[in-house]
């Protein structure tokens, strides 16, 4: 069998079902075998984008995603969404081909040292010297990609050992790896002084990050805060982890988040932080809690435990099993009184989306995406990009029951949500739903070119692009560092027709401008069974959050 065949064979035992890739030379052989086989390839239209088609695939599906390139320049332009989903703690595992082993370090065409450069960002690279070990890679990849704290994994493989005859067969040894052992079990000492000190606090609050949705501990923490009576505030990557529609719910701390949450997190005698990273993004505005709180860090990750905040009672363990400990346990208390200041405090700092002057009557995003969540379904997707649109689907886009909500937290890369959006719709094939991609114009240009796998494949992707002819986040930064009027940069200075681009593509297409015409078109978009484009006007003044 060639080595390539066997790659595929690998893949499939592994049950891949997609491959989100780019051919070029050094992966000529695999792409002949791909020729043959069950699993599918998807054409990306940008190197760039396949880890974004395989983050999203990854997140709706739970599996882990897969993309391909060739080396050189294929192989570089994986690596802004290999660092996206590193930091995100993604499950992808990118596979690269490269020179043959005979012209390594020669500087030969198209030969870039891919392992090297994805080393900072990758939980594990392979540079594979030899094809029988083939097998053996692949499912270490596939393990440390989706096991303990999730992330990526790079495989590296040479043209010349693709195209090697071995006799090696799929049969390998269980994985053991020798130093990684993730630890799923929190130290019983250590559950024991937490609970303790739950049960001690006054002013008890949840932290809740991605960590919990990535662990599918959704159900165990909202029997943790019932059981006790304690408040949840999420990070950004941790919406959707707690029903935002439940009176315990207390919103998204952070430097773009509720300022009830940061005033609630700043009266808090406990923060029981489980699966968040405590990133300066998330921290920026909390100025008191440090010296005055108990501070309990429960993670898979050791390395993120005391990183960026000084940390009480430490648990290494995965949030599900932890929150099971943790409900076993007596930590009862009447909370009655830190549950009304918190009343006391959302109504001091209530979060009003419809009251700000308007700019002009043109549309009024937070009002639109209020009025967005309560016209989808609630099993839908919602991937957002980065910029403002992502802080104001944050924020004004209701996350209930069974609605799931993605972006490039952790890098904040532009380009994000129509590819992993894609990947999304991929991963529901045969069960349909809807999916959102929300960006900017600025965002929007980035990935643009993926509007070709959209059309090829009749995605169900609803487009909500955002239009102010700005980069809106940068331009609200720059305001508020140098003031009004200081803006350099961020000025799209070209009347870009949307609604031909869409055409070319022949994707059906809306243009508004008016919170009540974007009403009356989203419920036609939801109906049509294929993509969509809505483009909606905003004012460029309309910065504030």
């Amino acid at each position: 069998m060639l080595a390539s065949k066997l790659i595929l064979k690998c893949l499939e035992r592994e049950n891949v079902e997609f491959v989100f890739g780019y051919p070029g030379g050094a992966l000529l052989p695999l792409y002949e075998a791909l020729r043959t086989s069950p699993i599918k390839h998807i054409l990306v239209r940008n190197e760039q984008a396949g880890p974004h088609y395989a983050s999203g695939y990854a997140r709706e599906s739970g599996r882990v995603g897969v993309c391909l390139a060739t080396s050189g320049p294929g192989a570089t332009n994986l690596v802004t969404g290999i660092a996206t989903a590193y930091l995100d703690s993604i499950p992808i595992v990118a596979i690269t081909g490269q020179v043959n082993r005979d012209l390594i370090g020669t500087d030969a065409f198209q030969e870039a040292d891919i392992t090297g450069a994805t080393a900072p960002f990758t939980k594990h690279s392979y540079l594979v010297k030899d094809a029988a070990d083939i097998p053996r890679i692949i499912r270490e990849a596939f393990y440390i990609a989706s096991t303990g704290r999730p992330g990526p994994v790079l495989i590296d493989i040479p043209r010349d050992v693709q195209l090697e005859s071995i006799k090696t067969g799929l049969t390998y040894d269980k994985v053991d790896i020798l130093g990684y052992k993730p630890n799923l079990h929190g130290h019983s000492g250590q559950i024991k002084r937490a609970t303790k000190k739950i049960k001690e606090a006054e002013r008890p609050v949840i932290y809740a990050g991605g960590g919990v949705l990535l662990g599918h501990a959704e159900k165990e923490l909202l029997a943790f805060a019932e059981k006790d009576n304690i408040p949840v505030i999420t990070s950004l990557m941790g919406i959707g982890a707690f029903p935002e529609d439940h009176p315990l719910y207390c919103g998204i701390v952070g430097s773009h988040g509720y300022e009830y949450s940061n005033v609630v997190m700043n009266e808090a005698d406990l923060i029981i932080n489980i699966g968040a990273r405590m990133s300066d993004r998330a921290t920026s505005r909390l100025t008191s809690f440090e010296e005055n709180t108990d501070f309990v860090h429960i993670d898979i990750d050791p390395a993120e435990i005391g990183k960026n905040m000084e940390t009480t009672i430490p648990i290494v363990g995965d949030a599900k099993t932890v929150l099971i400990d943790f409900i076993a346990k007596d930590t009862s208390k009447d909370h009655a009184t830190w549950l009304a200041k918190i009343k006391e405090i959302k109504e001091q700092h209530p979060l009003v989306y419809d009251a700000d002057p308007p700019c002009s009557d043109l549309i009024n995003p937070k009002v639109m995406f209020r009025s967005m969540s309560e016209m989808t379904s609630d099993d839908s997707t919602l991937v957002a990009d980065v910029g403002l649109n992502q802080i104001w689907s944050a924020l004004y886009y209701h996350i209930i029951k069974e609605r799931k909500f993605f972006t490039s937290g952790g890098l904040g890369t532009m380009g994000y949500s129509i590819p992993a959006a894609c990947g999304v719709c991929f991963a529901t094939l045969d069960h349909p739903k809807e999916v959102f991609a929300v960006c900017g114009d600025g965002s929007f240009q980035m990935s643009m070119g993926e509007l070709g796998v959209i059309a090829e494949h009749q995605l169900n992707v609803k487009i909500i692009l955002i239009t102010n002819k700005k980069l809106g986040m940068v331009r609200q930064l720059q305001c508020d560092v140098y003031g009004k009027g200081h803006y350099s940069g961020t000025d799209i200075n070209f009347d870009i027709d949307f609604m031909k681009l869409a055409e070319a593509y022949s994707i059906k297409s809306y243009k508004v401008d008016k919170n009540e015409d974007f009403n009356k078109v989203l419920p036609e978009a939801i109906k049509h069974q294929g993509p969509v484009l809505i483009q909606c006007q905003v004012h460029p003044d309309f910065i504030r959050i």
